[in-house]
């Protein structure tokens, strides 16, 4: 079982990842177009002596995102993408795992280190957690789909803190945590996680309020 689920399904997990990812990327790119340049006459493009230059629209629309509105969301969710992505890359044990496999040595984090990261991350956790329980706006919208999401975002994370201290089983828990991590490998490109790839295409491609600029691509 062990050797099954570090081996050949570590390579499936990456191959759907990765080619999911590149699905997406493509069906987005086939579902948008080039949008159309408007040039407006000279007199209509400042008024009232505001420039229409990116930089002031983008620090305009700003106001209008996340952090604008929820500063403390913000933070949190910064601080939660941060530990998602640096802290399994920089993993002690997954950088002797890669040099083992390949001959690869990647430069790693002190396991000190990594297990405040960890810590940090599975707090970012119950904080998003106790906040689709207890606030009621965001109540209203959570469907059981965004608990399973969060679910298979912080197993991870989660198992592996318990096979670090080796709480229950040992085995068990390594065994859970390789494949909790290969799980949300393969949901990433198909469900709401897929935003790793769509955050960057709609914020700076498509033109709209929550862009990062007037973006160049239109539905």
């Amino acid at each position: 079982m062990y050797d099954f689920v570090r081996g050949p399904l570590v390579w499936v997990a990456f191959a759907v990842f990765f080619g999911g990812l590149v699905f997406q990327a493509l069906r987005f790119f086939s579902l948008t177009r080039k949008r159309d340049r408007v040039f407006l006459p000279a007199g209509m493009q400042r008024r009232g002596g505001e420039s229409a230059g990116p930089s002031r629209n983008w620090l305009r629309s700003l106001r209008f995102t996340i952090i604008g509105t929820h500063p403390v969301m913000t933070v949190v969710t910064s601080v939660f993408h941060v530990c998602l992505f640096v802290t399994p890359i920089f993993l002690l044990a997954h950088s002797i795992l890669f040099y083992e496999s390949w001959g690869i040595g990647i430069w790693s984090f002190s396991e000190s280190t990594t297990e405040v990261l960890t810590i940090v991350f599975l707090a970012c956790g119950v904080f998003f957690l106790l906040r689709r329980i207890l606030l009621r706006r965001v109540r209203a919208i959570t469907t059981a789909y965004d608990y399973i999401i969060l679910f298979v975002t912080v197993a991870p994370f989660l198992s592996g803190f318990f096979a670090y201290h080796q709480w229950f089983d040992y085995k068990t828990m390594v065994i859970a945590h390789i494949l909790t991590g290969e799980l949300m490998l393969v949901v990433i490109p198909f469900t709401k996680l897929g935003h790793m790839l769509f955050f960057f295409l709609y914020r700076f491609l498509i033109g709209s309020e929550y862009s990062f600029g007037q973006g160049s691509r239109t539905w």
